[in-house]
């Protein structure tokens, strides 16, 4: 019996089990794709931009290669929201929670939400990747029982347990069983892989991120300090005017 023979006599119920598989496959090998595809641009990018920051002469060196190319891996990304950060801090106000705390509170913030928006992106689709790793076999084999439901069935209509009146239900478990396993096991190695590739991301992620808030940090209280010194300035100048 092939396989077109096997489609041909399934039931309802085998027919469901075979599209649900068909699904769970093709939506497994979909993620692999596209994610296997841009961490292999975010690798090269990344390494472009962690040598572009390295060899730059000043942080507003950094800044207008990100606004000239834009932000393309999780490294410009993050330093992005430094300046980010660093432009907001000068212009608040003062009369939101956003904006409340000192300035490294507010730029600790700032890229704690951009390393957590990049773990985000980064773990996208690794949910159905587990999900299929782990439901697939389970699947199959709820096929396979029902494959030899089909050759008990077979056996007790006939009253002969000859390998003729059992052959197809039991290929048909056989079937199931492979089919489940061949959608499980991708799944589960390309769900082990990514998470591994997103752990080591992540961590040279953090690592990165102490030294944009050292370099990014002494920019803002520098900053505040003269805006203060500026201010009392002004104010003695005024006050001896007066």
């Amino acid at each position: 019996m092939g396989f077109t023979n096997f489609i041909q006599q399934a039931d309802a119920v085998a027919l469901f089990i075979l599209a649900t598989l068909l699904i769970m496959s093709v939506g497994s090998w979909y993620y692999i794709a596209i994610k296997g595809w841009r961490y292999t641009q975010s690798s090269k990018l990344s390494r472009e931009f962690l040598h572009t920051f390295w060899a730059a002469p000043n942080l507003e060196a950094v800044a207008q290669r990100i606004r000239s190319t834009g932000i393309s891996d999780p490294f410009s990304h993050l330093v992005h929201h430094g300046f980010t950060a660093i432009e907001q801090h000068r212009s608040r106000n003062g009369n939101s929670l956003i904006e409340a705390g000192s300035a490294e509170d507010f730029l600790t913030r700032s890229l704690k939400r951009a390393i957590d928006q990049d773990k985000a992106r980064l773990e996208g689709g690794l949910t159905f990747l587990a999900t299929v790793a782990s439901s697939a076999p389970f699947v199959g084999l709820f096929g396979t029982v029902w494959g030899i439901y089909h050759a008990l069935m077979a056996i007790g209509m006939s009253g002969q347990s000859g390998l003729d009146k059992v052959a197809g239900p039991i290929g048909e478990a056989l079937i199931m069983t492979g089919l489940g396993l061949a959608v499980a096991i991708p799944s589960a190695v390309a769900y082990n892989v990514f998470v591994r590739l997103n752990r080591n991301t992540l961590v040279q992620l953090n690592s990165f991120a102490h030294d944009v808030f050292a370099f990014l940090s002494t920019g803002m209280i520098s900053s505040s300090v003269n805006t203060e010194s500026g201010r009392v300035t002004s104010l003695k100048k005024t006050t001896e005017a007066s």
